[in-house]
């Protein structure tokens, strides 16, 4: 049975479709005080409890369910987290600071036998968690909502560390380049970026990331572009916070496409197919 958090319920009920298995009727209530509750049915043999973090109140939920789901009778429990909040606390950064992925990880660890995570930041946060975990793949879907007719496309990662991402979309999509910024951050707040050597001038462009979140340094990186043709951004989770969206077009990006671990408006793609790839080795 495949269980769903209030804010992955088109993910959950794609990959229930992905598996072929029952999508369960979850009810969602909160309390005068603040507090959640959630109610599930009965339940046989696995289930697969799907939930991104995007915030506070979603983790408590998610908490919530492994352990409704183990009372309704779940012989195994599996975890899916399409989005990990706090996963980019993967170190303490500063004296004092918490490792917040390592004390999720290790919350969510308690209620459940194995974890899934959709590219997560670092995939050195699933060594967090004290049960199996294994970090799922979703980049060469978004491949699939981009136009057919891309010009001499240019797949762009915002530094060398997601030029694999890059990578992966251009593979899924056939014809092009790959290619990367040059990115250095000197504080949390100050970045330098440098073009990329690939020369962009009439060619389509996609500027590729695993998070998406205020959009104000891919918003420089496409700033950098010399007359590219269009520019697409292609991202895993669509985070745009506040005016993050606006900040892109007015860099003039033609399009964003993005997955559904969290679920937005540009979220043409669905991780689905990916995760239940990995859910079918269990």
């Amino acid at each position: 049975m495949i269980v769903s958090g209030s804010a992955s319920q088109g993910l959950a009920s794609a990959l229930a479709a992905e598996l072929g298995e029952e999508l369960a009727e979850v009810e969602y209530e909160s309390f005068p005080d603040g507090e959640r509750i959630v109610r599930v049915p009965p339940v046989e043999g696995r289930a697969v409890v799907v939930a991104s973090t995007v915030d506070d109140g979603s983790f408590v939920e998610l908490l919530q369910l492994q352990d409704a789901v183990r009372e309704a009778g779940a012989g195994r429990v599996v975890t899916v987290l399409p989005y990990m909040g706090y996963a980019r606390q993967d170190e303490a950064f500063e004296p004092g600071e918490p490792v917040s992925a390592r004390a999720m990880a290790g919350a969510i660890s308690t209620g459940t036998d194995a974890v899934y995570t959709v590219n997560v930041h670092e995939p050195a946060v699933c060594e967090f968690f004290d049960v199996p975990a294994t970090n799922v793949d979703a980049t060469p879907h978004l491949a699939d909502p981009l136009p057919e007719d891309l010009r001499d496309p240019v797949f762009l990662a915002p530094d060398a560390s997601a030029l694999r991402l890059a990578e992966s979309v251009k593979d899924a999509y056939g014809p092009g380049d790959a290619d990367f910024f040059e990115k250095v951050r000197h504080s949390g707040t100050d970045v330098e970026i440098t073009p990329s050597e690939t020369d962009v001038s009439g060619r389509d462009v996609v500027v590729v990331d695993d998070i998406v979140a205020t959009g104000s340094t891919m918003s420089e990186a496409i700033g950098l572009l010399e007359d590219p043709n269009r520019v697409f951004v292609a991202c895993v989770h669509p985070l745009l916070a506040a005016n993050a969206r606006t900040k892109l077009a007015t860099a003039g990006v033609d399009d964003v496409v993005a997955t559904d671990t969290i679920e937005r408006a540009v979220s043409e793609s669905s991780a689905a197919p990916a995760v239940a790839r990995a859910l079918g080795r269990e």
